[in-house]
C-alpha cells in the first residue's frame, strides 16, 4: 500500500490510462462489464458539484476581508480577471467550434438516457433562473448559476455583517465581530474540507480511468483514443494562446514592464504549478516571485496574487468551454447561441468554484454539463487524461496571476520595475 501511495498520482493515472486502452482494445465490447468502476468514480464528482462550489465561492468572497478592501486594486484586478476569464472560454469555444474534436466519433455502442433538445432562449426567463428562489431546490436540482449567486450573496452578506459590526457600539462590535469571524471560518473550513475530500476522490482515479478507458476503447475503438489525443493538443494550444498572446499584451501595452524579465522571474512559480497540477500549492512559490523577482509591493502582492489563487482560473475557463463542445459533438447535441453564452458566463463565473487542487476543474466540467444538457459520460473520456492537460492549465492559471498582479501594481505605482529588469538580466 505504501508503495502504492508512494507513486504521484499523475503516474498513477497514466499508467491506468495506458492499461485501460490495452484491456479494451483486446477485451472489446464486454469492457463494458466494469464500466461500474468508472460509475461509481463519476457520481463521487457529482456529489461534489454542490458543497465544493458553494463553500469555495463563500469563503473566497469573505477572505477579502471587506468591501472597503475592494477598492482601487480591488476593481482593477477583479475587472482584469473577469475579462481575461472571458477571453479565455471564448477562445476554448472558438477552438472547439473551429476544430471540432469530437466530429466523427461513432457512438452509437454507448447505452445512455435520451438528451433533451435545448430550450428556446427567453432572456427574461434566463434571468429569472439566476434567482436562488428556494435555495434548497437550486441545490437539490444542481441548478450551478442560481448556486452561485446565492454563494456570492452569502459571502457578500459576511462582509456587510462584518462592516456593519464596527458602526456598532464597542460591546456589540466585539461580539458581532466575532460572531462574523466564526462564520467566515465555517465556511474557511467547509471549503478546506471538501478540497480534502476532493483529494480522497481523486485518489480513485486510476481505477475509475482504467474501467472507463477500458469501456471506451472497447466499445468505440482507436478512434476514440485519437479524438482524446486531438483534445490534448487543443487544450495544449488554447493554453499556449493566453500566455502568449493575451498575457503578454497585457504585460506589454498595459502594465508596460519586460516580458522576457516577467517570464524568468516567474520560471520557478511555473515550473511548480505545472508540476503539482495544484494552484494552492503553488500560491507560497507565486508570492515569492512576484515580491522579490518582479518587484511588486507585499500588499498588492498579497491581496491579488491570493484572490487570483481562488477566482482566477482563464486556463480552466478555456478548458471548460473546449471540453464542453467536445462533448457535444460526441453525443450530437446541439447547442444554441444561448448554451454559448450560458458556458461562457458558467465557466468564467464558476471558476470560482474550482478548487485549486488536482482534479478541480472534472467537478466544474460536471456542473457545466449539467447546465447545457451535454451527457455526463463525456467525462468518461475525458478523465483519463485530465490530468496532463491539467498541468498546463495550472500553469496558465499561475501565470494568468501574476500578470493582473504586476499590471494593478503597476497602475497603482507599487511596482519596483527595477526589480523585473533585474530578472531580465537573470
Amino acid at each position: 500500500m505504501k508503495t502504492w501511495f508512494a507513486i504521484p498520482l499523475w503516474q498513477r493515472v497514466v499508467a491506468a490510462l495506458i492499461l485501460g486502452a490495452i484491456t479494451g482494445y483486446f477485451w472489446g465490447p464486454g469492457a463494458e462489464s466494469i464500466k461500474i468502476i468508472g460509475d461509481i468514480f463519476i457520481d463521487f464528482i457529482k456529489m461534489l458539484i454542490v458543497p465544493l462550489i458553494f463553500f469555495s465561492v463563500v469563503s473566497g468572497v469573505a477572505s477579502i476581508g471587506n468591501l472597503g478592501k475592494l477598492g482601487s486594486v480591488g476593481w482593477r484586478a477583479i475587472l482584469l480577471f473577469v475579462i481575461t476569464g472571458q477571453v479565455a472560454v471564448w477562445l476554448g469555444l472558438a477552438l472547439g467550434t473551429w476544430l471540432e474534436p469530437g466530429v466523427g466519433l461513432d457512438t452509437s455502442g454507448i447505452t445512455m438516457g435520451e438528451t433533451p433538445d435545448p430550450a428556446p432562449f427567453d432572456w427574461r426567463e434566463m434571468l429569472r433562473s439566476m434567482i436562488p428562489v428556494s435555495p434548497v431546490s437550486v441545490m437539490a436540482d444542481v441548478r450551478v448559476l442560481p448556486l452561485i449567486v446565492f454563494s456570492l450573496l452569502v459571502g457578500i452578506g459576511i462582509l456587510l455583517a462584518r462592516g456593519d459590526v464596527e458602526d456598532d457600539d464597542e460591546a456589540e462590535s466585539e461580539s458581532g465581530v466575532r460572531g462574523a469571524a466564526m462564520i467566515a471560518r465555517a465556511f474557511d473550513g467547509g471549503a478546506l474540507i471538501f478540497q480534502k475530500i476532493t483529494i480522497i476522490v481523486m485518489e480513485l482515479t486510476p481505477f475509475g480511468v482504467f474501467a472507463l478507458m477500458a469501456w471506451v476503447v472497447g466499445t468505440l475503438g482507436l478512434d476514440a483514443v485519437a479524438a482524446l489525443a486531438k483534445l490534448v493538443g487543443l487544450n495544449y494550444l488554447g493554453c499556449l494562446l493566453i500566455i502568449g498572446v493575451m498575457y503578454t499584451g497585457i504585460l506589454a501595452l498595459m502594465a508596460r514592464v519586460s516580458v522576457i524579465g516577467f517570464f524568468r522571474g516567474m520560471v520557478d512559480a511555473i515550473a511548480v504549478a505545472y508540476s503539482t497540477a495544484s494552484s494552492s500549492a503553488t500560491l507560497p512559490v507565486t508570492l515569492r516571485c512576484t515580491q522579490r523577482n518582479l518587484g511588486v509591493s507585499k500588499p498588492t502582492s498579497s491581496f491579488v496574487v491570493s484572490l487570483g489563487s481562488t477566482i482566477n482560473m482563464d486556463g480552466t475557463a478555456m478548458y471548460l468551454g473546449l471540453a464542453t463542445l467536445f462533448g457535444a459533438q460526441i453525443f450530437g447535441v446541439d447547442l444554441s447561441m444561448a448554451d454559448y453564452f450560458m458556458i461562457a458566463l458558467l465557466a468564467t463565473v464558476g471558476s470560482i468554484g474550482a478548487a485549486g487542487i488536482p482534479g478541480g476543474g472534472l467537478v466544474m466540467m460536471g456542473a457545466i454539463f449539467t447546465a447545457v444538457q451535454v451527457p455526463l459520460e463525456t467525462i468518461a473520456f475525458v478523465a483519463g487524461v485530465d490530468r496532463i492537460m491539467d498541468m498546463m492549465r495550472t500553469a496558465t492559471n499561475v501565470t494568468g496571476d501574476a500578470t493582473v498582479t504586476v499590471t494593478t501594481a503597476s497602475a497603482m505605482g507599487e511596482l519596483d520595475k527595477g526589480e523585473l529588469r533585474s530578472a531580465d538580466d537573470v
